[in-house]
């Protein structure tokens, strides 16, 4: 049941279609040959954040279809499915539960109350001010029950993802067997979401706290290897945490490279993004576009502060100067590691500069995933922006079956969709990959497994892109421009 070594689609699944009857319709009609693979982004019934607060893992929420909807698209691609490691809906059964009874709950020891964490119930704004959050606000949230008795309850995302105690047996109880449930699914891989979040100690940062990450990483892999099913953990941080995951046996992440690959075609300079290929993890999954946005933590070190400053004001002056325009209280643009934008946007909607950037992250190292707006070549939604006041809605634009029709018929996805038929089909890319000599200004990159061999060639100054291979059928080397 390994995973196949094929490009995988990330999509909601209503983003494609309405819902899941029609995003099955859209993989068939139109990606049967270019994936091999999809991240079918959280379905479950949520509360917020497009359903990253889950209230249960039990359901498939109505809007979007059911359960069988879900396994039949697992018949025929390899699956992958979100577990939320850190956090639960604030409206999920356990949390109104603690909510109406406190202490006297039977889940009261799911949750991280003050009360919990300190003996006084009061923790200092030194500690508080050490902890790892993603927006500028402290990470706590205060109830208040109906005999107007108040509580501070951990919170280091949205205010209604409410943090998981995973000291507790209860959440461990109550965690196994959902893990077990959704194992049992067709799913080939569970992306571990915000886990590095999960390790709570005071006088920390509170995150990816070692030894408890490895022992918890451990105790999820335990519950879903019985059924032949990998862990994806994600984490959005330095680079060094990769490469720690990819050491421990895991799959992981490749978020270097968007802003890598970014830096490479802005700058015409393949150094900074040569020198990463050949110390990335092998094990990996490589995003140029996800559902959040570009990330900027992730290359620290891997560019100089003045290279990483440079590749920010171009993308700023070409594509992302939106996260200036909507930075107002009002939006909820405020994220510190990441920026907003299309990867198509960020590269000026040019068609050759964006399939060479497809072209890279395809032949990197790694299972490739492209996300569904970028499989469109999709534009910044300002309209969407400005409506929702969310920054991250600027990537997530939701295609009618009408809409879809007509983008496909534009000459880069076009492109783009024969550029993904060639690598989730050719066999090169389950051999040996290899960096080779080239110009500062152009890049090489191979792939090579007995007779079949691929290789792939870039101008930085032009964008213009050729792929050679071996040709079986002909017994010679042939060379096409992408």
């Amino acid at each position: 049941m390994s995973l196949k070594n094929q490009i995988q689609l990330i999509v909601y699944p209503d983003s494609l279609g309405k819902d899941l009857v029609e995003l099955h319709y859209v993989l068939r009609r139109y990606l049967s040959n270019a994936i091999g693979g999809i991240h079918l982004l959280p379905f479950y019934p949520s509360s917020a954040d497009r359903g990253f607060a889950p209230l249960t893992y039990d359901a498939v929420d109505p809007a979007f279809g059911t359960w069988r909807d879900v396994n039949l698209i697992g018949r025929e691609f390899d699956l992958i499915i979100d577990f939320m490691v850190n956090h639960i809906s604030r409206m999920s059964d356990y949390f109104q539960d603690y909510f109406e009874k406190g202490a006297e709950s039977e889940y009261a020891d799911m949750f991280l109350s003050f009360n919990k964490l300190s003996p006084d119930g009061e923790i200092s704004e030194e500690d508080l001010a050490r902890v790892y959050t993603r927006k500028p606000r402290p990470p706590y949230t205060v109830i208040q029950r109906a005999d107007g008795s108040k509580e501070k309850v951990w919170c280091t995302f949205d205010y209604e993802q409410i943090d998981l105690d995973w000291d507790s047996p209860k959440t461990r109880e109550v965690m196994r067997r959902y893990l077990i449930n959704l194992s049992r699914t067709p799913a080939k891989m569970i992306r571990m979401d915000a886990f590095a979040y999960s390790t709570i100690k005071l006088g920390t940062n509170c995150f990816f706290l070692e030894p408890q990450v490895w022992e918890l990483l451990e105790w999820l892999q335990d519950y879903v290897s019985p059924f032949d099913v990998e862990i994806l953990p994600e984490v959005h941080e330095h680079y060094s945490y990769h490469r720690k995951i990819s050491d421990h046996g895991y799959w992981t992440y490749d978020f270097s490279l968007p802003m890598l690959v970014l830096h490479t075609l802005y700058h015409h300079t393949s150094r900074s993004l040569r020198q990463w290929l050949a110390i990335c993890p092998r094990k990996q999954v490589t995003t140029l576009d996800t559902h959040d946005g570009i990330g900027v933590v992730d290359v620290a070190d891997l560019l100089t502060p003045e290279e990483l400053q440079r590749t920010l004001e171009g993308l700023d002056e070409k594509g992302a100067n939106t996260r200036k325009i909507f930075s107002g209280p009002e939006y909820e643009n405020l994220d510190v590691y990441q920026v907003n934008c299309t990867y198509f946007s960020a590269l000026e909607c040019n068609e050759d500069a964006y399939i060479a950037a497809r072209a890279i992250q395809f032949f990197t190292p790694g299972i490739p995933q492209v996300y569904y707006v970028g499989l469109l070549a999709g534009e910044n939604d300002i309209d969407l922006v400005q409506l929702t006041k969310n920054g991250r809605d600027i990537n997530r634009h939701n295609y009618t079956l009408d809409e879809i029709r007509s983008e496909m018929q534009k000459p880069v996805v076009g492109r783009l969709l024969r550029l993904m038929e060639f690598r989730s089909n050719y066999p090169a890319f389950d051999g040996q990959f290899a960096i080779e000599d080239a110009p500062d200004d152009e890049i090489r990159l191979s792939w090579r497994q007995d007779s079949y061999r691929a290789i792939l060639h870039i101008d930085l100054r032009t964008y213009v892109t050729r792929i050679s291979h071996y040709d079986e059928k002909a017994g010679v080397m042939t060379e096409f421009s992408v």
